[in-house]
């Protein structure tokens, strides 16, 4: 089975570790998929406007040179490591509540996507794409300082643009995921190296992008793993 993180940040937006890096750190650890999905924020909040003004988001006039350094960075981790590196990006949309903050990634997106659309032109734009649709830690979590609560209150309108929903982030698990029998993936929202060591995916299909994506769309052969000290257990 793959090993994979869906769910990284770098420094081109508020992760602290530089893609190289960051790619390096997943390629010695044996990983065979990741996804480097720094934030595009939404500018409409304070808290938008805060991250856009001092380059915690990737902002249209820069996500070409993110997109080529990520497809250049992924020829090298495949050359060395036989990692699959795929490009994305998470849509943020942060408020002072959490009733309406929600982060979603997209993963193999090609174009810049603005997180100051609505929701369903964002996942029809996504889907032209073909980028993969994962609402990330869509409920209440040890970790984020306010929860990301709008797409999982809002589920009925939006779970059939969602391919996958995060049942496990970081150090937390979401038990209403598997009981709405969603499907599901697990990443480590990377943002500092200790992250390393975190909830995983485990796929089993092939080690190439169409395969991967269906897996994941599917939810067959899909399994969520704990990443200690560089052993999956």
């Amino acid at each position: 089975m793959l090993l994979c993180d869906f769910h990284i940040h770098t420094t081109y937006s508020d992760g602290s570790v530089e893609l190289r890096r960051a790619i390096d750190l997943f390629g010695q650890a044996g990983f065979d998929v990741i996804a480097i999905t720094d934030h595009v924020v939404s500018g409409e909040t304070a808290f938008g406007k805060l991250a856009n003004r001092f380059r915690f988001s990737i902002q249209e006039d820069n996500f070409n040179s993110y997109f080529e350094n990520i497809v250049e960075e992924g020829r090298r981790a495949w050359d060395r490591y036989r990692m699959l590196v795929l490009p994305g990006i998470e849509i943020t949309k942060s408020s002072f509540s959490s009733n309406q903050s929600a982060h979603v990634l997209l993963i193999d997106i090609k174009t810049f996507v603005s997180a100051s659309w609505d929701f369903e032109k964002i996942f029809l734009e996504a889907k032209k794409q073909d980028a993969l649709i994962i609402a990330c830690h869509p409920h209440h979590s040890s970790e984020l300082m306010v929860d990301t609560l709008y797409l999982w209150n809002h589920r009925k309108k939006y779970a059939r643009y969602i391919d996958a929903w995060e049942i496990a982030n970081r150090d937390d698990v979401f038990n209403v995921i598997s009981l709405k029998r969603y499907p599901y993936i697990a990443g480590s929202d990377f943002h500092r190296v200790r992250h390393l060591y975190s909830w995983k995916t485990m796929l089993n299909c092939e080690k190439e992008i169409e395969a991967i994506k269906q897996c994941i769309r599917y939810n067959r052969g899909v399994a969520i793993t704990l990443f200690r000290d560089g052993i999956p257990f």
